[in-house]
């Protein structure tokens, strides 16, 4: 057997959510799932945050990513007030529908700091060092 029917063998008998169609997002407790967000261009990530079933139906609505923000309480369009709007090319779901994964068009840049991605810095033995690009 090759590796590809090997693993649709083993998903066939996973839950129907994990091979299927249809969209069923796993919410968490909260509900919410998490969403990665890279650059259309470069590839990079741009930024993590989460959404509840009314950020994922706007964001299908309008084509602009909209989170729901834990500290404030309620749903964020990207950039409503930067004008940084972060235009989706496509949406994944990762196989047990708990994550996404959105690809976009950045209107500028990501991160509120003014950085272009919220990963602008990395660990080191010292402690966080700037990265540019």
């Amino acid at each position: 057997m090759t590796r590809r029917a090997l693993f649709y063998a083993s998903a066939e008998m996973s839950d129907p959510r994990e091979i299927g169609s249809d969209f069923l997002p796993r919410f968490d407790a909260a509900g919410l799932v998490t969403a990665v967000v890279t650059d259309r261009e470069g590839g990079g990530v741009l930024m993590v945050a989460h959404m509840n079933a009314e950020a994922i139906a706007a964001t299908r609505a309008s084509g602009e990513a909209t989170f729901f923000s834990r500290s404030r309480g309620r749903l964020w369009k990207k950039g409503e007030t930067s004008g940084n709007v972060l235009r989706v090319v496509e949406m994944r779901v990762d196989c047990d529908q708990d994550a996404l994964w959105i690809v976009a068009d950045p209107a500028g840049p990501a991160c509120h700091t003014g950085a272009p991605s919220c990963f602008y810095r990395r660990l080191t033995d010292s402690g966080l060092e700037r990265v540019d690009g």
